[in-house]
């Protein structure tokens, strides 16, 4: 995935600029009178917004609502051109997922997008896998489920009613709407090392704070984040004064591996193994290895599938 931020030539067009049509540059109003060759600066066809809309919000409206009309998604020379496409998708979810852009126009920007790319076969590849690279994978950036819910909702709309792919889209935003924020944690079952049965929704918390982590042991990422929890001398520490449990339950189907891998998890830690049932069931959005939710003793959740870092902070555990 590359991080690509919003173009210089986005943001003057959603300042008071004009656009001489003749030189294809864009001037600068103010004391600033240098111009920027609109195609150097960004190959991507931006529509052309009305002279008339001079306010930079109408103008931003009306950018997001026709941000596709000039981009030919037939043409898979266009389509492939990763600087092109990519850099246009990241510049409009930087602008939908800025806090400011009102649901309806977020809405229909989207749907402008998906509606457009839906009938290309390569460009409907492309653009749903940048949704899911960006918008879906904790590693990025852009990272934003209300965002990508708002896409799977949109998919379902523009896709014709006998599409197939239209259980994929619902099955996936049925289980990102699970265990939000604010709601409580679905409940499970685990088994304790020797071979004690347990629920999530039983297991008694300390400090009103309950670190969940699904994680594998046979997984390579889970070992670089588990390392850093296991020195987590802090950690430890709040874990020992009772200021918070964590509970790590092994979700995958190889015991002897989760076994062989118990002598290795910190001390004060509930191990458990769930024998498949959160994978198998979908009871939670395990899209990456380790997965974190931080929990308050009620077992609602505070934090969903959070980086360490957040979590530590909300803890208020020791500045490493």
């Amino acid at each position: 995935m590359r991080y690509v931020w919003i173009s210089l030539y986005l943001l003057l067009l959603l300042s008071a600029c004009q656009v001489r049509e003749g030189s294809k540059q864009v001037s600068i109003k103010g004391d600033q009178r240098d111009t920027i060759s609109a195609q150097s600066v960004s190959p991507f066809p931006f529509p052309e917004i009305p002279a008339m809309l001079t306010q930079p919000e109408e103008r931003k409206v009306y950018l997001l609502e026709h941000y596709w009309d000039r981009f030919n998604f037939a043409d898979t020379a266009l389509v492939n051109n990763r600087e092109v496409t990519e850099q246009g998708f990241v510049n409009q979810i930087s602008l939908l997922a800025d806090g400011a852009t009102p649901e309806k126009v977020i809405r229909e920007s989207l749907k402008n997008w998906c509606s457009r790319f839906m009938p290309e076969a390569q460009a409907r590849r492309v653009m749903m896998q940048l949704a899911d690279d960006y918008l879906y994978n904790p590693n990025s950036p852009f990272y934003n489920e209300g965002l990508y819910g708002v896409y799977l909702e949109t998919m379902l709309e523009v896709l014709p009613e006998e599409d197939a792919r239209r259980s994929s889209f619902d099955f996936k935003l049925r289980l990102l709407r699970r265990n939000k924020v604010g709601d409580k944690a679905t409940d499970f079952t685990y088994y304790l090392p020797d071979g004690q049965k347990k629920s999530l929704a039983a297991t008694s918390t300390r400090g009103n704070r309950l670190l969940l982590v699904f994680y594998d042991p046979e997984c390579e990422s889970c070992h670089e984040v588990l390392r850093e929890m296991t020195a987590d001398a802090s950690l430890a520490e709040a874990v020992k004064a009772g200021r918070v449990t964590v509970l790590a339950v092994y979700t995958e189907g190889n015991q002897e591996a989760w076994r062989k891998g118990l002598a290795d998890m910190p001390e004060g830690w509930i191990i458990g193994t769930d024998r498949q049932k959160v994978k198998e069931e979908a009871l939670y959005d395990l899209k990456a290895m380790p997965s974190l939710y931080l929990l308050d003793g009620q077992k609602r959740v505070l934090l969903k599938d959070a980086p360490l870092g957040q979590i530590r902070e909300v803890l208020g555990l020791a500045v490493k």
